[in-house]
């Protein structure tokens, strides 16, 4: 066997490695086109106009889907045409292309590189695998992300994508790959009218050009040229299996039931309501406590009060009714955290600013002159009037890792990488951006709050996208596994980190491979072996070679277990989950 490029190392309170990424050498555009680094943060420079990147819309080999055309009426078709005629001439002549874009929302940056996207790919079976996987691993590791289908008509960031599951199923130490769309009601309204009709909420709305789009948009949809009632969103973001149920999530509509085949195939079931429950969009992190089966969710709105609600779902997916949250206006809300008997709720900087449009800005702004709050409520609480709120300075979490209860002070501790400038990925900054992994602890008896950095200030490294063992989700840990970012928005390797003493250590994925979240799968289901005993799964993609693949990770010591070779190209995504062989045999 080869010498292994991965290079684990310890790290007991030192200077961390400093990791300096590579262009992509690969030869093949059709596979990695536009070499370019995407970025969410970059200093000014000189702007260029989008080179737009060829996307899958007629790429796929497998699986076509037959596309139907729109049953429209004769003034339907008249209209959809003229729209589309204002929309080419004037909206992206007139309005958009003398203004260049910014480079969080320039799609020559946004999906460069392996952010670009893919076409789908039906299942391969047997793939060529490095050392041995782990016998206790059966079961199919399943990651979400953006991968446009249309070449964006305008400007475009990372998150606008639609959804594109990826799946390793894994058994008796063999592995196949397939990746698939989410069929949501947006992609499948866009392919039969064969353009991308509805607006992209960070790429498109911002400026007098992002109204004019809303407008575009509220017009296809009074004349009937496109249906917004049966959902706008991506579903790009999360996976959860809960109920029996894979559900794919944005925040932005419900969630979307895919189904995992015995032939190692996805297949949409369709928008999932609970069966008539659920009738507000989802947050993409939904929480499922390890002890009660319980799962726990929130739903923000940007337009309409409440801003905010709060609810949860019983083992069996009956839903509880919705606890709307008293904030004073719509804020991002991208994640949360639970513990034993609370919800803690962050009320932070980024909020919504609608109005900012028509001043020619982005309506997600980060408000300096509001201070972060963090909102303590009981989770089966029946109304907000119990919630607590601790306020936090300076503070704003893209993700939160967990929370637990600390008998000895009364305190909430709260885990999360604390980002600053806090709107860097929405909008571009001078300054350089730092997620700095923190200690929060919350006492709401003194209303007071705590934060510190659990890193030593020498050892500090961007913390971004990871988790704990999910047995211990909302109880005391001593480990997150968590990717190190960097060079930003690259992921070069993961870090096990213990939260009580800063020591961390890293696996390093080499020379030109990066890869995305770092999936902690336990040895075991229950609560039973320790806390990191188990598996850290993990895509990684040498951007040299051209080549993905699935490593396999041991947690306790960071000893490469295996490496499956992929058939095609997987993008940097976001975030997944592992379905046990056991649980699918019971997959409604």
């Amino acid at each position: 066997m080869s010498p292994s490029p991965y290079k684990p190392i310890t790290i007991p309170k030192m200077v961390p490695t400093s990791i300096c990424g590579a262009a992509s050498t690969c030869r093949s555009l059709k596979q990695c086109p536009n070499p370019a680094t995407p970025s969410f943060q970059i200093s000014h420079q000189p702007k260029q106009k989008p080179n737009f990147i060829a996307t899958p819309r007629h790429k796929s080999e497998f699986n076509p889907t037959l596309v139907s055309t729109p049953k429209w009426s004769p003034l339907q078709r008249v209209a959809a045409s003229a729209l589309n005629t204002i929309e080419d001439r004037i909206i992206k002549d007139l309005l958009e292309k003398p203004h260049p874009l910014p480079k969080t929302a320039d799609p020559s940056v946004q999906i460069s590189g392996n952010y670009a996207p893919v076409g789908e790919t039906a299942p391969h079976h047997d793939l060529p695998v490095s050392g041995s996987i782990p016998s206790l691993i059966n079961g199919v590791y399943v990651r979400n992300g953006a991968n446009p289908y249309f070449d964006p008509v305008g400007g475009h960031h990372l998150f606008d994508g639609d959804g594109m599951v990826h799946a390793v199923h894994i058994k008796n130490g063999q592995a196949s790959y397939a990746c698939r769309f989410t069929e949501t009601e947006r992609l499948v309204q866009e392919r039969s009218i064969g353009r991308p009709v509805f607006p992209k909420a960070i790429g498109e709305l911002h400026g007098h050009s992002g109204v004019a789009r809303l407008v575009l948009f509220i017009a296809r949809a009074a004349l009937g040229i496109i249906d917004a009632t049966r959902g706008i969103g991506v579903a790009n973001a999360g996976l959860v299996y809960f109920n029996r149920q894979l559900l794919a999530m944005s925040e932005d509509d419900l969630p979307y039931q895919v189904r995992l085949t015995d032939n190692g195939d996805l297949q949409t079931v369709g928008r999932h309501d609970f069966s008539g429950q659920l009738r507000s969009a989802m947050i993409a992190h939904p929480k499922v406590d390890p002890v009660t089966k319980e799962m726990f969710a929130l739903s923000y709105d940007v337009i309409h009060k409440p801003y905010l609600k709060y609810f949860y779902f019983s083992p069996d997916g009956k839903k509880s009714p919705d606890v709307e949250i008293p904030i004073d206006g719509p804020t991002m809300m991208h994640d949360f955290a639970i513990t034993e008997n609370f919800v803690i709720i962050p009320d932070q900087q980024v909020v919504f600013k609608m109005h900012e449009l028509l001043r020619g800005g982005s309506p997600v702004v980060y408000d300096q002159n509001k201070t972060a709050r963090f909102g303590i409520l009981p989770k089966y609480a029946k109304n907000a009037s119990g919630i607590k709120w601790v306020e936090v300075d300076n503070c704003f979490c893209f993700h939160l890792w967990n929370a637990w209860e600390d008998a000895a002070t009364g305190e909430i501790v709260v885990i999360g990488s604390c980002m600053t400038p806090p709107d860097s990925i929405f909008n571009e900054s001078d300054e350089h951006l730092k997620s700095v992994l923190s200690e929060i602890r919350l006492n709401s008896t003194t209303g007071k709050s705590t934060r510190k950095p659990i890193l030593a200030s020498s050892d500090q490294v961007n913390l971004e996208a990871g988790m704990v063992n999910k047995n211990f989700l909302g109880r005391k840990t001593q480990f997150s596994y968590l990717a190190v970012a960097e060079p930003w928005p690259k992921v070069s390797g993961f870090a096990k980190v213990d939260l009580l003493t800063g020591k961390m250590e890293k696996f390093l994925y080499g020379d030109n491979r990066y890869g995305g979240e770092p999936y902690f799968l336990p040895k075991d289901a229950s609560q039973m072996g320790g806390e990191d005993e188990g598996y850290v799964l993990c895509f990684v993609h040498d951007e040299a070679a051209c080549q993905s693949e699935l490593l396999i990770v041991n947690a306790s010591d960071l000893r490469l277990e295996a490496s499956i070779k992929l058939p095609s190209r997987v993008p940097y995504g976001f975030h997944g989950t592992f379905i046990r062989s056991e649980e699918l045999n019971g997959q409604a």
